[in-house]
Parts: C-alpha cells; structure tokens; sequence
C-alpha cells in the first residue's frame, strides 16, 4: 500500500514538473506576476478588513444607504480581485501549445485514474480481510475516506489551472471561434448557390432502430458529405417519430436545397457522379474515411488543443448543427424545463435496463451510478455552494425511477 501511494506521489510529482516546462523568461515573468499578485491580495485583505470593521462598528451609526455602498464596496474587492494572474485584464496574447493542452488534461487524467487504481486495489484488500481483521478493514476505510480528500483537492486544483495560467480568456475565444467556423462551413456546403448543379448525398432516415441510433445515422452522412463535399439530402418523411419529418421538429438541414433530380447512384460512385445514396454505415462497403474517430486535417491541431477528445468535439459540431430546433420544439423544451424544475447543479443519469442489457451493455445497479453522482457534488462542492443535489433521471425501465427514490 505504501508502494501504490509513493508511486502516485512520484507520478504527480513528474506531471507537475512537466508542466511547468517552459521558456526561462516566461517562467519568471509567471514568477514576478505571481509575486505581484500576493502583494495585491495582501493590500485588498487589509482594505477589505478595513471596510469590515467601519461596517460592523457600533460607535459609528450609518444610514442605510451609507451601509448599502460600503457592503457593496466590500463585495466588489472579495468578487472582482484586482490583478490576478489569469483574469481578463492579464491574460496572455498568445495562445497556449498544443503539448502544454495535452499535458495539462493528461495531469488532470492522471490524477483520477490513479486513484481508480488505488481505492480498488484497497477494497479488495479489504473484501480479503473483512473476516480476518476487522481492524485492518477499518483502517483501510480511514484511507479511502482521507484519500478522496486528497484526491479532490488535487483535482480542484489541476482545473484551477485553466482559470490562472493567462489562457483562460483564450479557450473561451477560441471555442467559439471554432465552432462558428465549423458550422459556417456546414451551412455553405448545405446551401449551395446552384442547387441543381450541386452534387448531393442522399441520406434516408428510415433505419430500423431507436431515435440515438437513428441521430446516430443522420450524423454520419453529414459527415461523410462534408468529408465529400457533398449537399446531404436528408429524406425524412413518414418518420417513425415524427410523420412530418425532421423539419417538423427540427429547422431544415437546407434552405435552398431540399431535394434531388434525375438518376442516384448508390455509394460510393465517384467523384464526377451527381446524387450518391449513401445506405446504413453499419454495411457500407468501402468504409468511408470520414467516419469517428476522423478529424479534419487542417483543424486537427486546433481541435487538439481545445479539446481533450477531438473526435467528440467534431460529432458534437454536426449534433449542433443538424438539432437545431424549431420554434415549437424550443418552447417545449422550456415548458418542460419549467415543468421539471430544471436548475443547476443538475447531473444527467442515464440507466439503460431493456434490450441492450446482456447484448451490449452489462447490468448496473443504481447505487453504482448514484456513487459517481455524489463524487460530482462532493468534488464542485469545493468551489460552490450546492443547495439542492439535484439529478435528471432517463431511463426505458420503469421501476428504475421508484428504485432511485427509495436509496
């Protein structure tokens, strides 16, 4: 046992060290900021217990509105603190590297599935002692729960990262950028200025299976037409969750260009054929190249820097763009959010119970997912304040739902 935690202490030890590989001259100008900053905050704290002290003082009566500016004084110094490192008056102009990205996420990573590692290794110790020792089980409890202590902190502190290295402003940009880019891209190549010139990949939203897998189907003809720089067509009438098609609930795919004229050829015909029907992904042969894990090149690097699973971040830009909902999906996505009482801090949980299970999908019992459910709050708890532990329960099983209010 204490093999497995100097080993993770010397793994943190490394990441931290790797991190902090930089430039020389950068490194000190962080060194001299970071000095800057303790000098700040010492002079707000003794400003702030200044203004306490004048606020709390009964020698000196104040009128209300004397009282509301001093508070008021007092909570602009506790929210805005004046010259940190990171904050948007001292950000970096230059972006950050793609190694120091993956480094940063991967320290982040690090640190959680070490700890996998480590509290499994202990319950197993434990499971093995239970009937020899019982204080030994009792001891290995006080390390488990002393060790999520610890290994919390680390975790609040490695996303502290991102808030004051000077590139948070940055990230915040270029999320935005990048996706507007993306969906810019897909909206030119949907609505074509000659339609019927257009080459076009014809996509019918007719497979026999659920609304994800079928969400699933949509997405990757997207792709494939933007990887063929093809207009997708998608036919969607008669839709099995919606009669009206997609556009009933959804805003259309094209404005401009909705249909296909003369001859489809079906996949893959060449590059000079003018409709492409593009059949169910599971059976397509050859296999598009366009299909996750694949990125675009020439926004691979950009991606990777962002964000740390690149191909998520690219389905997640075709999801955006294809459910953009229409005005009556849009209020009825409120109402029901009204309805359910929608607030934040909310974790969604997913219980799948039906047919996947013992095909796909192995059995969970609730207590395994509402474990993972309280980490999360245990873990923002160190950052905010949690009011209510509030989860948003999906599941095709109903006693599901009767089981999660009994725990």
């Amino acid at each position: 046992m204490i093999v497995l935690l100097v080993l993770w202490l010397l793994f943190l030890f490394i990441a931290v060290q790797y991190l902090r590989q930089e430039p020389d001259q950068n490194t000190n100008q962080r060194i001299s900021q970071v000095l800057r900053d303790l000098q700040s905050l010492h002079r707000q704290r003794e400003e702030i217990s200044k203004l306490l002290s004048e606020y709390n003082s009964a020698n000196a009566p104040m009128k209300q509105e004397e009282k509301e500016a001093l508070l008021k004084s007092i909570q602009e110094k506790v929210i805005q603190p004046e010259g940190l490192v990171g904050s948007d008056g001292n950000d970096r102009d230059d972006p950050p590297s793609l190694e120091y990205e993956k480094t940063r996420r991967r320290v982040r990573m690090g640190v959680e599935e070490m700890w996998f590692f480590v509290s499994n290794q202990i319950r197993n110790i434990q499971k093995k002692a239970q009937n020899v020792s019982p204080q030994i089980t009792s001891q290995l409890s006080k390390i488990l729960d002393e060790g999520v202590e610890h290994k919390r902190s680390l975790i609040r502190d490695v996303n502290r990262l991102s808030e004051v290295d000077g590139f948070h402003s940055w990230r915040l940009k270029e999320a935005v950028a990048l996706s507007d880019l993306v969906q810019r891209r897909l909206s030119y190549l949907q609505n074509p200025s000659d339609c019927d010139n257009a080459k076009k990949l014809v996509c019918k939203l007719n497979k026999g299976c659920g609304y994800g897998c079928q969400l699933h189907h949509a997405v990757y003809c997207m792709m494939v037409a933007y990887g063929t720089q093809r207009t997708m067509i998608l036919q969607s009438k008669g839709w099995r969750y919606n009669k009206g098609g997609w556009e009933t609930v959804f805003r259309p795919v094209s404005e401009s260009c909705t249909d296909v004229s003369g001859p489809v050829q079906s996949w893959p015909g060449n590059e000079n054929t003018p409709a492409v029907l593009l059949g169910i992904i599971d059976s397509l042969s050859p296999r598009p190249p366009y299909l996750p894990l694949a990125v675009p090149k020439d926004l691979a690097n950009r991606i990777a820097k962002l964000h740390g699973d690149p191909a998520v971040w690219w389905v997640g830009q075709f999801l955006k763009y294809l459910m953009r909902p229409q005005p009556g999906t849009t209020l009825m996505l409120r109402d029901a959010a009204v309805k359910f009482k929608y607030e934040r801090p909310i974790v969604g949980v997913h219980i799948r119970r039906t047919d996947k299970v013992g095909t796909e999908a192995a059995f969970h019992p609730v207590d395994e997912y509402m474990m993972h459910v309280e980490e999360y709050f245990k873990q923002i708890e160190l950052t905010q304040k949690v009011e209510k532990k509030r989860i948003y329960l999906a599941s095709d099983d109903v006693k599901v739902f009767k089981e999660v209010v009994s725990k």
